[in-house]
């Protein structure tokens, strides 16, 4: 197994005509952005793909911006899987792909003009070895400012391995190791816990040269507080993949050693004021708002420095930690007795 650099598989001439066929899946929840994406996908040249499966995972589904598609439109079908999280959404748009290639879309990106040629390119120039072709993430930021601390997060996908907002795989690789891991219910590990699985199968993993862009999509202040949701998707891949699977993923492993710390400073001041110790209790009290304090102020750094901004860190970084914890311990508990994923796609 083996992870390949970008030029590897980048071609110079654009689409080769031996270009294998392909299919696009893009899970959705309805959100405005999927009408731009399907725009930039119909709209870019080279070889179309051969369908366009557009998976509504909202527990209600309803209507979708489908004409957006333009001449894609007779290739589209819409699925559903009510809410069952992009995991799901993915396999259900995979067991009805009928092409040796999938290519997953997230709703919210925007393909480059030239993107279906250079996509063609990447496929072409994949050996038999190569079980899936990353594209290249770009996350336009602010000119005019310095990015928020949201902003900064969701640059982050630039450099992520193996991110699904555009990412290739050989249909017969996705099936071989059952699909994605549908009990990661949100858009966090699930593919990089697929990226391990194909790998360990034996598959390459190799970046290619198509370009897509990935704005950063509106969010209230407190998106990093419902973020923490995600530590308890750590819990399961840890059990899944062990406790190395941070190097092996190419994942940032986080602040969580210090949320810990923090949480546990925060919970010792009552514990010793009942106990009578009040230097303890002061000790722990000024080490919670030590950590707090350089928590937000790490989060301030490189930020715009606005009072909302400000404000928005002082209260999440308040938050933050204790959230952190208690999502892992209770990832800890409901994943206690996981196993590898046995599903098939």
């Amino acid at each position: 197994m083996s992870v390949t650099d970008p030029q590897d598989v980048r071609r110079d001439d654009g689409w080769a005509p031996d270009a294998p066929a392909y299919a696009v899946v893009v899970p959705t929840i309805g959100r405005e952005c999927l009408a731009d994406c399907l725009a930039a996908l119909a709209t870019a040249d080279g070889p179309p793909p051969v369908e366009v499966l557009v998976v509504d995972d909202r527990p209600d589904p309803g209507e979708l911006p489908l004409t957006a598609a333009g001449t894609l439109r007779e290739r589209l079908r819409v699925l559903a899987t009510y809410g069952r999280g992009p995991a799901a959404a993915r396999n259900a748009g995979l067991r009805e792909a009928d092409a040796p290639w999938v290519v997953f879309l997230d709703d919210d990106v925007r393909v480059d003009a030239d993107w279906r040629r250079r996509l063609g390119a990447d496929l072409a120039a994949a050996s038999p070895e190569t079980g899936g072709v990353q594209g290249r993430l770009v996350v336009p930021l602010p000119a005019d400012r310095r990015p928020t601390d949201w902003e900064r997060g969701t640059a982050g996908l630039a450099d992520a391995s193996w991110a699904t907002a555009d990412m290739a795989y050989r249909t017969e690789a996705l099936r071989a190791v059952g699909g994605f891991d549908e009990r990661f219910r949100r858009a966090f590990r699930e593919d990089a816990d697929l990226a391990l699985r194909v790998l360990g199968a034996g598959w390459d993993l190799r970046r290619g040269g198509r370009t897509t862009r990935h704005p950063v999509r509106p969010a209230d202040r407190w998106v990093s507080v419902r973020a923490q949701r995600g530590n308890a998707d750590d819990v399961l891949m840890t059990r899944l993949h062990g406790r190395d699977w941070w190097t092996r993923a190419r994942a940032p492993k986080g602040r969580f050693p210090g949320h810990l710390l923090v949480t546990a400073a925060a919970g010792a001041v009552p514990l010793c004021l009942l106990a009578g110790h009040r230097r303890a209790a002061a000790l722990a009290a000024a080490l919670w708002a030590l950590g707090t304090a350089e928590f937000a102020a790490a989060r301030l750094r490189g930020g715009p420095g606005t009072a909302e901004e400000v404000a928005t860190m002082a209260a999440t970084s308040v938050l933050i930690p204790p959230l952190a914890v208690g999502h892992r311990f209770a990832g800890l508990v409901r994943h206690r007795g996981a196993r590898p994923w046995q599903g098939a796609a």
